[in-house]
């Protein structure tokens, strides 16, 4: 931690102006959110981060800023897949347009806490045992080379097999629907006749993302790990990404599908990430700059994202004739 503690109260200071916006400004009621009021949601998110990191690059100079906008890019396209999952989640338990924003919401709240005290773990373990760096490095590689070969049908989960849901299921009192956008409601128990605490459906959804997140943060805390160890660019650059997700889910839900090229280029990301950690060593090198691992990767998602684009539309008009 060799940030100053005064960094680090901006950092929270700024999440917390955010969250206070987002739950007491945006969506002080529920609603359902459409699409321009997600993009522009989004835009206002993504600003927000960009600006994070060109003040970093201010104040902390170039090299650290370039590390904290790639780890902002990797995590932002990481996302993707969540958001995918997501929505799985939501058609599974039919969840409306106008409560999922309030399940996203504190979803969002646990993954910054989850994922603060995994980067805690990560940095300590890696401080003490600098091989384990190397581990990361090498499950990146064989994380971006799987992806490069894993069908699309391959990626399709079944939510109700989630192990997660089948144990609250069984050792929890659960109502068949929804009521409102409440998490927990107190009613009659069919089988003693007396008043019981029974949990939501919208509650179960909440478990099954916060679930979702901890087996994506497998491959995005490695990730950016083995761009910097410093546990301030690590936590800032993953919360910044995270924390508009909710609002680029109801943009990229329904048209996810133009980009469903992208994750070959996610997929080169990672096995770049992972590599240069191994070449940085065979060249003898402190590290592969900041500013070219940025580059390489803002190239990959870029041209991933225009194939995608061009490809799905070129599929469309095939369907069309």
């Amino acid at each position: 931690m060799d940030k100053p503690l005064w960094m680090w109260a901006v950092f929270f200071g700024v999440v917390l102006f955010l969250l206070f916006l987002d739950l007491g400004v945006f969506q002080k009621k529920s609603h359902e959110i459409g699409m321009r009021e997600s993009l522009k949601m989004s835009a206002f998110y993504i600003s927000v981060g960009l600006l994070y990191g060109a003040w970093l690059w201010f104040e902390l100079g170039a090299a650290q800023g370039s590390l904290y906008l790639t780890g902002f890019l990797v995590e932002k396209s990481l996302s993707l897949d969540n958001i995918f999952v997501i929505s799985l989640v939501f058609a599974y338990f039919k969840i409306p347009r106008m409560y999922q924003h309030r399940v996203l919401f504190w979803g969002i709240l646990g993954v910054i806490v989850l994922r603060g005290s995994t980067i805690l773990m990560g940095a300590t373990i890696i401080h003490k045992f600098e091989w384990v760096l190397y581990l990361f490095a090498a499950f990146l590689i064989f994380s971006g080379i799987k992806m490069l070969f894993m069908k699309h049908d391959d990626e399709d989960e079944d939510i109700g097999k989630n192990p997660v849901l089948k144990f609250f299921k069984k050792h929890m009192r659960v109502t068949n629907e929804l009521h409102g956008d409440k998490f927990w409601v107190r009613q009659a128990d069919e089988k003693t006749g007396k008043l019981a605490v029974f949990a939501t459906p919208l509650f179960l959804a909440l478990l099954v993302i916060e679930f979702v997140d901890l087996i994506f943060a497998v491959d995005s805390i490695p990730a950016i790990f083995a761009l910097t160890t410093d546990p301030y660019i690590v936590f800032t650059s993953n919360v910044f990404a995270i924390l508009g997700l909710r609002a680029l889910y109801f943009a990229l839900a329904v048209i996810l599908v133009r980009f469903k090229y992208l994750k070959y280029a996610l997929a080169l990301v990672l096995v770049f990430i992972g590599s240069k950690v191994f070449v940085a060593d065979l060249l003898d090198l402190d590290k592969i700059p900041a500013v070219v691992s940025l580059g390489v990767t803002l190239s990959l998602l870029a041209g991933g994202m225009l194939y995608s684009l061009y490809k799905t539309k070129q599929e469309e008009r095939a369907g069309a004739a």
